[in-house]
Parts: C-alpha cells; structure tokens; sequence
C-alpha cells in the first residue's frame, strides 16, 4: 500500500536534519526507498488497460531497472525536508518518462535493439505497434501521478513538477538530444556539440531529477542554484560513463546491447576523447558536482553526495 504524506510532511531523515549527520549507509537507505517506488510503481502501472496493454506498460516498468533517477528525486527532496507525497509521485513519474523513453528508443526506427535490463526489448516481445502505445501510455501516466486529486500535493507543487519534468522529456531536453543523435550518426562532432547531445539527451532528465526533488520542499537561491549545478554535472558526467561502459563491459554486465555506439558508428566522447581522457573527464564532473552540492549550503546531502560517487563509479 503507498504511504501518503500530508503536505509539508517532512521525511523521516528530514526530521533527523537537526542532529549531526552520521555515515550514510547508501545500500540500506536505497532499499528503503527503492520498496516504496516499487510498490508504488506496482499499483499504479495498472494491468487492467484495455486489450493487453497494462501487461506491455508493466513489462516495460517493472522488475528491472537500477532506479537512479527516483533515487536522486527522493535524495533531493529530504535534502530541502521537502514533501514526502510529492516526491514519491515524482520519483516515479520520472521513471515512468525514462520507461517511454527507452520503449521508444530501442525500436527500429530509433536505436533498434533487442536487449534492455537483461530481457528482451518491447517491442521484440510485444511487437512494435504495442510497444509504441505503451510508451505512449507511459508519459501520459507520468503526468497523471503529478497532479493527484485532494490536497496531499499542493497545487504549486504540482504545476512546478508537471513543468520540470515537461520540459526535461521535450524538445529542449531528451527529444531534443535524441534528434540530435540520430542525426549525428557517422558524422564527426566537436566536443562542445557532443556535450550539448548529451546535455539534452541523457543529462537534462538527470537533472529535472534533482530539480523535482528540490521543487518538493522550498529550498532557498543558494540551495537551487547549487543543486541545479550538481545535477547538470551529474547528468553529463553519467553520459560519459555511459559511453566508457559501451566500450568495457559486456552485454551480461550492461543488460542491454555493448558495443553498440561504435557499431552503429555513433559520435561518444570515447570515440572523440579516447578511453582515458573520457574516464578523467568523468572524475572532473564528478568533483564539479560534490563542490556544486557543498555550495548549496544544504544541512545534509550525504545521499545526493554518495548517488552521485555511486553513478560515475558505477559498473552497469
């Protein structure tokens, strides 16, 4: 059963915030967040759509997954003692956006592939006219957790989220990259215009991330600045690990397709910066992250801090 919060309701780390912070034990207060997305995920991706369709949206959702990006809103959102009802609504339409987006990517007339979370693709199991309506079914229940009926999220809370995560999937975020990547293909980019691809492809979403987060409480300039920098930093720093991965790991450790970026001969900063330069730059991202998050002025952010050592450091 989803926990609803009462607006205002802070986190149970929030009302520690007053204590000195201890270590932050990152696998235990993952797995305490990640069974309350999963079950809400659970309840609220129905398998009562009509014609088969849930059981295509439930495939797409459920049982893989890493979940960084419901993490990072809920991180961000105990970090400004935000609403505990709101974030978990947006931590999962915002995996719910990633859902779509990965539907819709891997189809043949995107990225055409046929491995996602270590199983077949959708659309490889479903077919493409199915896969292409979940996806749809997808982003528009995205939206829909936004803006509950009642008083549990207040409605500038909800604008707010409707209009970050908006414009983060759109053409200014990652319809916009995605363009520009399928545009890209064989051709050579400068590394400011790889940046920008992946900026808006992969990073703008990341960020929208923390942004929501943030958004769930009433962080000071100071605080949304810092966290805004954090998660623009973050967001392209996981891209360029992303790109070293494609390289390293194999296909089992992934669960999606390796090698794939060079097959399909596809600009990474790998193929511009080479594999060491890439790895360096990514740690360079990293730190400019940790210093936008100490910036903030925040209380405790030993969840965002260890998040963003645990996506750049990351293996899959």
């Amino acid at each position: 059963m989803i926990r609803d919060h009462a607006p205002g309701h802070e986190t149970p780390s929030a009302r520690g915030a007053a204590a000195c912070p201890g270590p932050l034990d990152l696998r235990s207060w993952s797995a305490e967040r990640l069974e309350r997305v999963e079950q809400a995920l659970s309840d609220w991706v129905s398998a009562d759509a009509p014609a088969g369709l849930g059981e295509v949206m439930r495939y797409a959702v459920l049982d893989g997954g890493k979940r960084l990006r419901p993490l990072l809103v809920m991180a961000a959102a105990e970090a400004v003692r935000g609403n505990g009802e709101a974030a978990l609504r947006a931590a999962c339409a915002v995996e719910l956006i990633h859902a779509y987006s990965l539907v819709h990517d891997d189809m043949p007339c995107m990225d055409d592939d046929v491995l996602r979370r270590g199983k077949p693709t959708v659309h490889v199991k479903y077919g493409e006219a199915r896969a292409l309506l979940a996806g749809d079914a997808l982003q528009a229940l995205a939206f829909e957790l936004l803006a509950p009926p009642g008083d549990s999220v207040p409605a500038a809370v909800q604008a707010a989220l409707c209009r970050l995560l908006a414009r983060a999937a759109g053409h200014a975020g990652m319809a916009g990259g995605q363009a520009i990547d399928l545009t890209s293909i064989g051709c050579s980019l400068t590394e400011p215009q790889l940046r920008e691809m992946h900026r808006l492809k992969t990073g703008a979403l990341l960020q929208a991330c923390v942004m929501m987060g943030a958004a769930c409480g009433a962080p000071d300039a100071k605080a949304q600045a810092g966290l805004a920098d954090y998660g623009a930093a973050l967001g392209l720093a996981f891209q360029v690990v992303d790109d070293i991965l494609d390289v390293t790991a194999d296909s089992a450790t992934l669960g999606k397709t390796a090698g794939k970026d060079a097959a399909q001969e596809k600009p990474t900063y790998v193929s511009l910066l080479g594999l060491q330069r890439s790895a360096a730059y990514a740690q360079e991202l990293l730190a400019q992250a940790l210093g936008a998050l100490a910036a903030t002025g925040l209380r405790d952010t030993r969840a965002l801090h260890a998040l963003a050592m645990m996506l750049v450091n990351r293996d899959n």
